[in-house]
């Protein structure tokens, strides 16, 4: 496959990875969302709003953290789109900068989102996201 192509197919990759995560999250579907991450210690999630920044340093402290979200909260029924702003893929490593909206029939969120991922046995996975709260700030 020319290098034109399998960057673009490597980006698409990537992307579908990213959605999956995000709608997996949304719709409280724990075994789908772990599924997208690279479960080691150098895992990273990260997110900041308006009451400051929460961060979670390692897979066994992010999957122990996030418990109890994926046990008490409820699933959105919300559309999530993302505006692509950067995707950039350095042999089996992927940086990817972008923004999300989130919108229910209540709520509208914007954050301004950066990911990092990994290819492991050919599959993309998320090592590190971070998330800014933009809704507030407009």
């Amino acid at each position: 496959m020319p290098l034109a192509l399998a960057a673009q197919s490597d980006s698409e990759a990537i992307k579908r990875v990213i959605e999956k995560e995000s709608t997996a999250y949304f719709n409280v579907d724990y075994k789908a969302w772990a599924d997208t991450w690279v479960q080691a210690p150098h895992a990273y999630w990260s997110y900041t709003d308006l009451s400051g920044t929460r961060f979670l340093e390692g897979w066994d402290t992010m999957k122990t953290s996030l418990a109890r979200y994926f046990k008490t909260a409820q699933p959105s029924s919300g559309e999530i789109t993302n505006q692509w702003l950067e995707v950039r893929v350095y042999d089996t490593g992927a940086y990817v900068r972008f923004t999300q909206l989130a919108t229910d029939g209540t709520d509208r969120t914007e954050t301004a989102q950066i990911r990092v991922l990994e290819k492991e046995n050919g599959q993309w996975r998320i090592v590190c996201m971070q998330a800014t709260d933009r809704t507030s700030s407009r």
